[in-house]
């Protein structure tokens, strides 16, 4: 997909890493990235509210779709970033949020996509840094409804709640003793 004048190729991918405002801020910064959008996929039911998708009830899970030049920013780059996002060994959700809603997944927009996904799975399971299985499902991408306004860019809009959310949800923890 080719983009404005002078901004190059412009590709998708949607990951979904628990909450979805603690997964825009990795990516928002970075060289290539031209748009991040909080929204629901990997489920059945159409144009779900944020209330449907927190009760578990339409099979979706929070997710971002981030629009970006992969001549910039490669979709291996874009990974190998998710995984450090997340705990992939966690099934049932994501720290403090539990739940269907809140699964960690990678949904693929091509196969190139797939093939690269699968690979850095493989290879993070077998770097021995996790002690339980990795997880972290890889599908194909389906519809992906964006999310009510109030939840794009929260970071920004409520910082302090944000913040507190965070602080309290454990993720940063987990990343450091993991990741960092």
């Amino acid at each position: 997909m080719e983009t404005k004048e002078g901004q190059g190729r412009e590709e998708l991918a949607t990951f979904a890493g628990g909450c979805f405002w603690c997964m825009v801020t990795p990516f928002e910064e970075l060289p290539g990235i031209q748009g991040i959008v909080s929204g629901y996929t990997g489920g059945t039911e159409e144009n779900p509210t944020y209330e449907q998708v927190k009760a578990g009830t339409t099979g979706h899970t929070e997710a971002v779709q981030i629009r970006f030049n992969p001549e910039i920013f490669p979709y291996t780059r874009l990974v190998e970033l998710f995984w450090q996002q997340i705990d992939p060994t966690d099934a049932h959700g994501q720290f403090q949020d539990r739940g269907l809603s809140y699964r960690t997944a990678i949904f693929t927009h091509t196969e190139q996509q797939r093939e690269l996904a699968e690979q850095s799975r493989l290879d993070l399971a077998r770097s021995g840094r996790f002690h339980k299985p990795i997880v972290t499902e890889i599908a194909p991408a389906g519809p992906f409804y964006e999310a009510e306004e109030y939840h794009q860019n929260y970071h920004r809009k409520n910082p302090k709640h944000y913040k507190e959310d965070r602080a309290q949800s454990g993720r940063d923890e987990f990343i450091r003793s993991h990741w960092k």
